[in-house]
């Protein structure tokens, strides 16, 4: 994946090719199934082929590396190519994307425009994110080492070392950054979201909870952490099942988020998403798209009738990548971007439900996982309304089952929704509902699936 900076891709008309036949889509679900088609099927060459061709280049090869898609809001995918200049051969790590990207970045032709006058795809080179303008910052070690230098970091005359661990594309990237004698973390966010990012962690802090300090927010999306100390909380997952921490350490941990928290905007909470969700679901694993509509009718019905609790202070994304433990004690707490006004059970529900499908995705890592699984259940059942924790722990594994890197995880993961759904403790739940209510909201699910009209609500 090149790092280095070129300009963005000249802009083209999107091939005859590559356009999506049949006119306008009727529905988001439909769009995003056709442009999970597009974007992932031969007629992507034929896309980057165009977009190289008007930056003077011709591709040689490209394949997919990796497929997002954020339910309701379009489909990006990332490609390896190679393809060959005046100057030589060359690789690039190249997107396209159905996203809509906001008015400035366009404007600032940060991304190239290809449209058949129906469907618009966005193309850009890795690292010149068109919403993340600092990502190209961030991945120059030329251009961080003076960028700390300046805010005053130690240790860095030698230079820095840098490793991109996450990136989602028009979202955030995260990347660790070493020197000779410490490590820190670069957050790439869009511009407009570095202030909120800064007041969150100051918030926590002032609460006495263990997030990484912010040592450096820059106005064009670039935000400096401390490194945190500890285990993560998925390493101590796969070691023995985190077996020495106590469930309720991390319901303490939520207790302690402050009340100014309630007073910032609330989010939806993955669940509260469902129909989106469902909709992702069944794009990515057609085959089980009765199923996968049933399970969702559930949650959605059931959550109509379930207790989700008062409204407190909420991580709002809060799962085992965010944690790190100690001696039994959760010492770090990461991404506090998303804190805000929500339910308890949200919270929970996203930390089981994360759990839940870790051995699907690695069996041979997290073998204890299981069994983790039931005992921090039955910890919170005593903290939040089981039937509510249930049914928004199995909204949390339906949302993941469109990122799925295969379709049997997929599958493996619907399964896993339905265990939750299918537990004991909601047979009256769903005897009150009844059949006929869940066979209608499953009908209109299939419906929305299919595209055959737009969402509710």
């Amino acid at each position: 994946m090149s790092h280095h900076a070129v300009d963005p891709v000249a802009a083209a008309a999107l091939p005859a090719a590559a356009r999506v036949s049949g006119g306008a889509p009727e529905s988001v679900a439909a769009q995003e199934r056709a442009a999970l088609a597009l974007l992932t099927g031969p007629r992507a060459g034929e896309m980057l082929r165009a977009a190289l061709a008007k930056d003077g280049a011709e591709l040689v090869e490209w394949a997919v590396h990796e497929l997002h898609h954020r339910p309701g809001a379009g489909v990006t995918v990332g490609y390896t190519v190679s393809y060959v200049t005046p100057q030589g051969e060359r690789s690039d790590y190249l997107l396209l994307s159905t996203a809509e990207l906001s008015d400035e970045s366009v404007a600032a032709g940060r991304a190239a425009k290809l449209s058949d006058g129906t469907t618009t795809v966005f193309a850009w080179r890795h690292p010149l994110d068109p919403e993340l303008p600092a990502l190209e910052v961030a991945c120059d070690p030329a251009k961080v080492a003076p960028l700390l230098a300046a805010a005053g970091f130690a240790d860095v005359a030698d230079g820095v070392e840098l490793e991109l661990l996450a990136y989602r594309p028009t979202r955030r990237a995260v990347l660790r950054v070493r020197t000779a004698g410490a490590t820190w973390y670069l957050k790439v966010v869009r511009p407009s979201q570095v202030e909120a990012i800064g007041s969150r962690h100051a918030l926590l802090a002032e609460a006495g909870l263990p997030t990484p300090r912010v040592h450096l927010a820059d106005a064009r999306g670039l935000v400096v952490l401390d490194e945190l100390t500890g285990t993560p909380l998925a390493s101590a997952l796969a070691a023995d099942g985190a077996a020495d921490l106590d469930p309720m350490r991390l319901v303490e941990v939520l207790d302690r988020l402050p009340a100014t928290l309630l007073e910032l905007k609330r989010r939806p909470a993955w669940t509260d998403r469902i129909a989106h969700h469902g909709q992702a679901a069944q794009a990515a694993l057609p085959e089980e798209a009765e199923r996968i509509a049933a399970a969702v009718a559930r949650v959605q019905t059931g959550s109509e009738h379930a207790d989700l609790g008062p409204v407190v202070p909420t991580h709002g994304d809060f799962y085992e990548a965010q944690l790190f433990v100690r001696d039994g004690q959760v010492v770090g707490l990461l991404d506090v971007d998303t804190a805000g006004p929500g339910s308890r059970v949200d919270d929970l529900a996203c930390l089981l439900g994360h759990l839940d499908v870790l051995p699907g995705l690695a069996p041979d890592v997290y073998p204890h996982v299981p069994a983790t699984v039931d005992r921090w259940l039955a910890a919170f059942d005593r903290v939040v309304d089981p039937v509510a924790l249930r049914l928004r722990t199995a909204g949390v594994v339906l949302s993941l089952v469109a990122g799925a890197r295969s379709k049997d995880e997929a599958r493996s993961r619907l399964e896993r929704a339905e265990a939750w759904l299918d537990d004991a403790a909601l047979r009256e739940l769903w005897t009150i509902i009844g059949a006929p209510r869940l066979a209608e909201q499953t009908a209109l699910n299939l419906a929305l699936g299919r595209g055959d009209s737009q969402p509710r609500g």
